[in-house]
């Protein structure tokens, strides 16, 4: 069963050539999807920030700046957007050095139409995942931060295994105080158990949200 994508997902379309370019957007409408064209990597650079789930679709060679220097501005902007490299003439140099790059695909024109729309829905469903880690890892800092700082340093003893008496003569308070902390660390972080608090504490210091 294919995954669904987000309804504001968007594929970015970078192509100087226009018949190329309208081709594309008409292809990726047709299944279902939403297109945004642009002649350049200029464009794409002085588009506003988005917050939907997206992908770019952009040729190698363009006029000016590079479909290989766009993908490298993003990333200094912090645009986390799956590429999809495409070229009226590629070699395996160049698409090693895509793929190095971190490209989802690199396709040579004239690509199959299945072909590239599978990699949309690919790079697509990448990203939404991408995104949905991104809101939890949000999600999981806000509830550390509502911790005080005692709470906090009791998370960090009871995550080590350290009983309760243990963190208490650490500490320097008393047992009691200590299962005080802990039932507010377990409440705030909405951990269900011992083995949960660990994996939310993992996460935490691996900036990982698959918990």
């Amino acid at each position: 069963m294919p995954q669904l994508l987000s309804p504001e997902s968007i594929v970015f379309v970078v192509d100087d050539d226009p018949s190329v370019r309208e081709a594309i957007v008409s292809l990726i409408r047709s299944a279902g999807l939403r297109a945004a064209a642009f002649s350049s990597a200029e464009e794409v650079l002085s588009a506003e920030g988005t917050e939907f789930s997206a992908c770019l679709v952009v040729d190698v060679h363009l006029a000016l700046m590079g479909g290989f220097e766009l993908q490298r501005r993003l990333v200094a902007l912090g645009w986390d957007i799956p590429v999809i490299f495409i070229t009226g003439y590629g070699d395996i140099p160049m698409s090693v050095r895509a793929m190095k790059a971190g490209a989802i695909d690199f396709l040579t024109k004239p690509f199959c139409d299945d072909e590239l729309l599978a990699s949309i829905r690919h790079a697509l469903v990448m990203q939404d995942g991408s995104r949905a880690e991104r809101e939890h890892a949000l999600e999981l800092r806000h509830r550390f931060t509502t911790l005080t700082r005692r709470e906090q340093e009791v998370m960090q003893h009871v995550v080590k295994g350290l009983l309760n008496k243990q963190i208490a003569a650490t500490l320097g308070v008393a047992e009691i105080t200590v299962k005080v902390h802990r039932r507010r660390v377990m409440t705030k972080m909405r951990a269900a158990s011992l083995v949960d608090l660990v994996h939310l504490s993992d996460a935490l210091e691996r900036g990982y949200t698959k918990v």
